[in-house]
């Protein structure tokens, strides 16, 4: 399996997320510059020019016409995806630490840090409406968060509640016409750094510092599934075509250099779904994987690390083959 490099950044990558058909694949990094590229042969297609901070979360809307994202900056961004212009601004109290579009992309969801005073927020905004006057607009609905940071989010496929993951391990769900908690699970002990749905929605994994990732039921937030490793988890994802998962993460990197080369596992690891069983590794990064996502058809996943390198990773026919004795 050789991957398709791409180097488009000059530091850390911290998100990746592909469009819906698949055909692009955007992604964003400690330096201020989004990208997207094609993903079937790496060619950079352009990048969005405006922060001035590391940008920490991307969203692309189901028509690939709007992009979103959320830096250190203390703004939060919508772009034209076809001219790479930027069309809203919002500027916050403090750094833009998560984003999402709606599934029907008309509203948008986005949360800041606590720092420099400053409280953790929610903010969901009509997205139909973005001109130079969304800075001055009222959000939909501010929720303050008054215990853990939000550090990762998701949007219910039916519009009606967001799905929070914070810096204490806790998963909250809210309800988005009265804007109050519904939920509330705690099955990790530390920070969650991701959350990915699978293909249907009815399911998400999420990866922790904690050291493993853990598969959840969207409608209840019950535990399904846990998937160990002996190092940090920074990103997981969930195949569309087969129970498998794929988890990416490793030492951070101020911790690397203290412990030999081998401790800090570099490498993406695939896992049975349903089984908990680890079946395969893919090497190749320099440092930890800080995202990985699959390709909507399942044929590919890309992987973006410490190193500032994306990883395109087409699968051989044998992955294709590969069964589970049961």
């Amino acid at each position: 399996m050789k991957p398709i490099m791409l180097q488009g950044h000059e530091r850390a990558i911290t998100q990746i997320k592909y469009n819906r058909e698949g055909d692009l694949l955007f992604s964003s990094s400690k330096d201020n510059k989004p990208n997207v590229w094609f993903s079937l042969n790496g060619e950079r297609l352009g990048t969005f020019n405006g922060h001035q901070g590391a940008v920490w979360c991307i969203d692309v809307d189901w028509t690939t016409t709007r992009f979103m994202s959320g830096a250190g900056d203390n703004t939060f961004k919508i772009w034209d995806c076809a001219t790479g212009k930027e069309i809203g601004n919002i500027s916050t109290a403090s750094s833009v630490r998560t984003c999402m579009f709606s599934y029907s992309a008309n509203m948008a969801v986005y949360t800041t840090d606590r720092a420099m005073k400053q409280p953790c927020e929610m903010f969901i905004i009509d997205t139909r409406l973005v001109d130079d006057s969304i800075s001055n607009q009222a959000p939909i609905l501010r929720i303050p968060i008054k215990d853990a940071r939000i550090s990762s989010i998701l949007w219910d496929n039916v519009d009606e509640s967001i799905i929070s993951g914070h810096e204490n391990g806790e998963i909250t769900q809210w309800d988005l016409k009265t804007g109050r908690q519904i939920n509330s699970v705690k099955e990790h002990s530390l920070l969650i750094n991701d959350m990915q749905w699978n293909k249907d929605g009815t399911m998400f994994i999420t990866a922790s510092k904690d050291h493993t990732a853990k598969l959840f039921d969207a409608k209840d937030l019950l535990l399904l599934k846990t998937y160990k490793t002996e190092r940090p988890v920074n990103s997981a994802a969930i195949s569309p075509i087969f129970e498998h998962v794929v988890v990416g993460g490793g030492q951070d990197a101020m911790d690397v250099t203290t412990t030999s080369a081998r401790v800090g596992k570099f490498d993406s690891r695939f896992f049975h779904m349903v089984f908990e069983e680890e079946f395969g590794r893919v090497k190749g990064h320099f440092g930890p994987i800080n995202s990985v996502a699959f390709h909507p058809d399942g044929k590919s996943y890309s992987s973006g690390g410490e190193d500032g390198f994306i990883r395109v990773h087409t699968f051989d026919s044998s992955y294709f083959e590969y069964n589970f004795d049961y």
